[in-house]
């Protein structure tokens, strides 16, 4: 049997006294693609935080491709973040924001081979058109497109998305939808994505957590996003129309 794409070992983290995840506890194939889902506040963010390292559980662990998230080699995590902290005056073009993914920092000169790198990126989302336009000219929904091409620039082998659909319309989604899933079915990436969405869940999910800091659920879609456990997590289930 093949090691997990990730493997979280009953992992917690507290702030001070705050609890903000509590036993988390799941191993997910290499190749799924999995959505979590929980309502505010339910830790989701922090919990992919520690998927990527950026936080240490306070008990537990977890493993990417069987090592620590710190221990991975650059480029085997891209990461498409919810609140982007980007400067949205600062003087510089989609193409090298794209590049920011490769380079670790902004370039001061882009060298033609970081460029074609950073079109190839672009061309999967669609976005290869607004490649020399300054990112403050950038819709929301573009600039999350460009923050896709951003993350799947070095061909990662997990993808990690807080809530990818914001600030998009249906088109947009559905392309980003797609984008993923071609992206996968080419090079056998793992996807780990927030939503708050849970048709989208049920559609595109191989796998779904259902969390209110600690675990409701993990598992395929049917089971994971059942009327009870959505119950559960939220306090209500499906509105029925």
């Amino acid at each position: 049997m093949s090691e997990p794409a990730l493997q979280v070992d009953s992992v917690s983290v507290r702030f001070g006294d705050w609890i903000a995840i509590d036993g988390i506890n799941f191993a997910l194939p290499s190749g799924a693609f999995m959505t979590i889902v929980g309502p505010n506040g339910a830790g989701k963010t922090t919990l992919l935080r520690c998927i990527l390292g950026l936080i240490a559980p306070t008990v537990g662990r977890v493993l990417v491709f069987g090592k620590p998230p710190l221990d991975c080699p650059a480029g085997w995590m891209g990461y498409v973040p919810q609140v982007k902290t980007l400067d949205r005056s600062f003087p510089a073009r989609a193409v090298e924001l794209v590049a920011t993914g490769m380079l670790g920092s902004w370039p001061a000169r882009l060298d033609r081979a970081s460029r074609d790198q950073a079109m190839t990126a672009l061309e999967q989302v669609k976005m290869e058109g607004v490649a020399d336009r300054s990112i403050a000219k950038l819709s929301g929904g573009e600039l999350q497109r460009v923050y896709l091409a951003r993350a799947l620039v070095r061909e990662p082998r997990l993808i990690a998305l807080d809530e990818p659909a914001a600030g998009m319309d249906v088109t947009g989604e559905a392309d980003m939808y797609a984008v993923l899933e071609q992206y996968q079915q080419r090079t056998g990436a793992t996807v780990v994505m927030i939503t708050h969405d849970w048709d989208a869940s049920h559609h595109h999910s191989s796998h779904v957590l259902v969390m209110v800091r600690h675990q409701v659920a993990f598992g395929p879609p049917e089971e994971a996003l059942r009327e009870s456990v959505l119950g559960k997590a939220f306090g209500h289930g499906r509105h029925k129309h």
